[in-house]
């Protein structure tokens, strides 16, 4: 399947100079939708995976149907504030400037093998906060997997120590 016919370029989002690449019309399309899961997956489906994190809010979208296949739960990684219990938080730097995201404490135990998914890989700073705030509490961060890499932001080069897949390349 060609995923790009199904992405939309918005010229000057979220700030003049990005071509932002917007997945909504993708998410609308259920073939599309549902190859860009089983290709996602793919890279990992014999891996031993306990758990899979997304990331909020579009990564989501896609861990919870690849958690489903694997077999095995969903952890969410999320904006600061959202999670109700005792939670792990880590600042890091984006391409538009700085945030954090949390996790609950007790989501993961130790030893447990964890599949990361986000929609896109910009920069690497989401992907490298969740997997050393997954490897703080213990897991073993098993790969990522994203649908969107921007390559040429670099965001690879920070995570070469994970095996990771991308499911489409700009």
């Amino acid at each position: 399947m060609n995923f790009k016919k199904l992405i939309r370029e918005i010229p000057n989002f979220p700030q003049d100079g990005v071509s932002y690449k917007d997945i909504t019309p993708l998410l609308k399309d259920s073939a599309g939708l549902s190859a860009a899961v089983q290709v996602m997956l793919a890279p990992f489906v014999d891996s031993e995976v306990d758990l899979v994190a997304g990331i909020e809010a579009r990564g989501f979208v896609f861990a919870t149907p690849m958690a489903l296949e694997l077999g095995c739960g969903f952890v969410p990684v999320r904006k600061p504030g959202k999670l109700p219990a005792a939670t792990l938080s880590r600042d890091y730097a984006l391409e538009y400037g700085e945030t954090s995201l949390e996790i609950h404490t007790d989501a993961i135990a130790p030893g447990q093998k964890v599949l990361v998914v986000d929609d896109v890989l910009a920069t690497g700073g989401t992907l490298v906060a969740t997997c050393q705030t997954l490897e703080q509490l213990g897991a073993v961060v098993e790969g990522i997997s994203v649908l969107v890499e921007l390559s040429f932001l670099s965001g690879r080069d920070l995570l070469r120590e994970y095996k990771l897949a991308s499911a489409i390349v700009y």
